[in-house]
């Protein structure tokens, strides 16, 4: 197996790829954030890694997860580096909608005021999470880099796979 080919062919297609102007790219990509509620969150730290369906909230440029607890933790304890994917089912070849984040989790010190503010955006009386046994935790992502890979944007003269840093 040549690893290393393989791991270089989207940087390898990206040479030549028809970009979308940004503004319109970061359209396109919270668009689609907004028709969707959940993600894949990926964490690891040494051999162990996990991947967790969760909900987010994607509100001014970041991601935010509520999380009663579990495994990721484990992983975020020693490594804030994660990955999340959001994506359509799959239609079948040529129909392929999806967005792979890479970013940064920091965890939001509970009963802050940003804290505060993602439970009033979503809507949640802080007085129902202060009688739970346990505090939901709230990580904050924020993304270094968005890959989003759409085949409709072929029909407009875009290569595929479109990317923000």
């Amino acid at each position: 197996m040549d690893y290393e080919k393989a791991e270089s062919f989207w940087m390898d297609k990206e040479k030549d790829s028809v970009r979308m102007e940004e503004g319109e790219l970061k359209k396109r990509i919270e668009a689609f954030l907004a028709s969707h509620k959940t993600c894949a969150l990926a964490t690891g730290s040494g051999d162990f890694v996990r991947c967790t369906p969760i909900e987010y909230t994607y509100l001014d440029g970041s991601f935010y997860l509520f999380s009663e607890g579990g495994l990721k933790f484990r992983a975020l304890k020693e490594n804030k580096n994660v990955c999340l994917a959001v994506y359509d089912e799959y239609q079948g070849f040529g129909k392929t909608k999806g967005l792979q984040v890479t970013g940064t989790a920091f965890m939001v010190e509970p009963w802050s005021d940003e804290y505060r503010r993602l439970l009033s955006y979503k809507k949640i009386p802080e007085e129902a999470l202060k009688k739970l046994p346990e505090v939901m935790h709230l990580i904050r992502i924020m993304p270094t880099r968005m890959d989003f890979l759409c085949s409709e944007l072929k029909k407009e003269g875009y290569s595929v796979r479109q990317y923000l840093e």
